[in-house]
């Protein structure tokens, strides 16, 4: 495979430099590294086919980025003419999609204070929140939504309410809502978020359990959701590491 290496140069340098630096940023299995490293250009080249260019789908939103910055300056201009709740929650999407959080959560407060909100407002007011980390500012949001519709998102506000709970020490709360959740919801981000409240409880091999099924979950998954589903695979496993020093 090494004698294959002149064919590459001097694009082999930059092969490797991208593989290694997508490796660095997306952290896929391990195994890559060695790939990339130990069969030089013609590893990074079976890398960036196996791994890079099915990461280009996941740029989508950044090319909708630019065409979400105009939709934006148009709402705003709307707005000043017609400060309708809808536009408002329009514009606060449009900044939550940007993960312009403190602006999208404003706007949602403008469609809520307009009328009487949809538990869909109140749903993406929390979430803007979550993105600031103001735990108490979105469990009022998602104990609304909850009440109103437990099934909510299948069962993804009553998940990010239970977690919520848990990490501003609710925990006899988070507990019961995590047990109803987790007999329906089986999301990794669901079940990441159960081990880490059972792991704060003091409940370590249970949290062991909850993080094997989503290592099971992993292995469950089509490869194109794995890849959109890696940042709670790898939580996980550093959650286990964490686990096992302890």
């Amino acid at each position: 495979m090494f004698g294959l290496g002149h064919f590459f140069y001097p694009w082999g340098f930059l092969l490797q430099g991208l593989a290694i630096v997508h490796f660095i940023r997306r952290r896929p299995e391990n195994y890559w590294f060695y790939v990339i490293f130990f069969l030089g250009p013609p590893g990074a080249a079976i890398y960036i086919l196996a791994e890079v260019l099915p990461d280009l789908g996941l740029l989508r939103g950044f090319f909708q980025g630019f065409g979400r910055r105009s939709r934006i300056q148009k709402v705003e201009t709307d707005i000043i003419d017609n400060p309708s709740p809808a536009n408002y929650e329009e514009l606060g999407e449009l900044y939550k999609d940007q993960r312009e959080f403190t602006k999208g959560r404003e706007a949602f407060t403008h469609a809520i204070d307009a009328r009487g909100a949809s538990p869909y407002t109140f749903y993406s007011r929390a979430q803007c929140s979550l993105g600031l980390n103001d735990l108490t500012g979105a469990i009022p949001d998602l104990e609304r939504v909850v009440a109103a519709d437990r099934k909510f998102d299948y069962y993804r506000a009553a998940g990010l309410l239970a977690d919520a709970y848990a990490r501003t020490g609710q925990l006899e709360r988070a507990d019961q809502l995590f047990a109803e959740v987790t007999q329906i919801s089986t999301t990794p981000e669901t079940l990441y978020n159960h081990a880490s409240f059972l792991k704060t409880a003091n409940r370590g091999e249970e949290a062991r359990e909850w993080l094997q099924k989503l290592e099971a979950k992993k292995r469950a998954l089509p490869r194109y959701m794995q890849r959109r589903e890696r940042p709670w695979f790898r939580k996980g496993k550093a959650l286990l590491k964490e686990l096992a020093s302890a």
